[in-house]
């Protein structure tokens, strides 16, 4: 066992060769020392010294020199010293991570959100051509942030997980989060998209390993689109 390993066991040798350890203490230990021939060696050289200690005779020992009277000043301004550059440290690094947080929100709103910041009537889409007994639904909302997504799913097998996103004017999906659907209850969830439902141009839902995808008239509410399935 290394050194390191060996750290903990050692500081009990000094107790076991004086006898000062208890049952399972000294149980532990010599298990230890069964596997461990550094240990064993370390636990020889102290025998002999146990043997002499009842031999000194403390009134003969001297004092033990008393410590410099401005040490433990210095110790404590070298503490505080390094508590402030740690502060210090701390500061800088949050500073740092919120300026780097906040450029990534602004990156994301500059790219996804429209000028007026959430544009377009709520919309209500309700999934069709789906697998017998199933129903999807969902309500879209604009707001500054882009959308929010009130989804609607019943009939799929308990625990499925059933991920939700936009589709940009590019093609590209925008994902809106994912939630599992759990047997015998209606699962409602609420999602958001950064990207605003008047430039999305469908909506769609991988439920399991299918894809649904229902398409979005930014110019209407309460429409229903004519939904397709997708392989992926």
């Amino acid at each position: 066992m290394t050194a390191e390993g060996c750290r903990e066991w050692r500081q009990s040798l000094g107790a076991h060769a004086l006898g000062q350890l208890s049952e399972a203490e000294r149980m532990a230990l010599e298990a230890h020392l069964e596997g461990c021939a550094e240990c064993r060696a370390e636990l020889e050289s102290l025998v002999p010294v146990t043997r002499l200690m009842p031999l000194a005779d403390p009134e003969r020992f001297s004092a033990a020199p008393a410590p410099p009277v401005a040490l433990g000043e210095r110790i404590a301004a070298q503490i505080r010293t390094e508590q402030r550059g740690e502060r210090r440290r701390l500061r800088l690094r949050f500073a740092f991570g919120g300026a780097v947080a906040a450029a990534a929100v602004a990156a994301v709103l500059a790219i996804f959100v429209l000028p007026d910041g959430g544009s377009g009537p709520e919309q209500h889409v309700a999934f069709a051509s789906l697998p017998p007994g199933m129903t999807i639904d969902a309500t879209l909302e604009p707001h500054a942030y882009g959308t929010e997504i009130h989804m609607y799913v019943h009939g799929v097998r308990s625990g499925t997980l059933c991920r939700v996103f936009l589709r940009a004017p590019d093609g590209a999906r925008m994902p809106a989060g994912s939630f599992r659907y759990r047997w015998g209850e209606d699962a409602r969830a609420v999602l958001s998209s950064a990207l605003d439902v008047s430039a999305a141009k469908a909506i769609g839902v991988r439920v399991g390993k299918r894809t649904f995808v229902a398409p979005l008239d930014p110019d209407k509410a309460g429409g229903n689109g004519n939904p397709n399935e997708e392989d992926a």
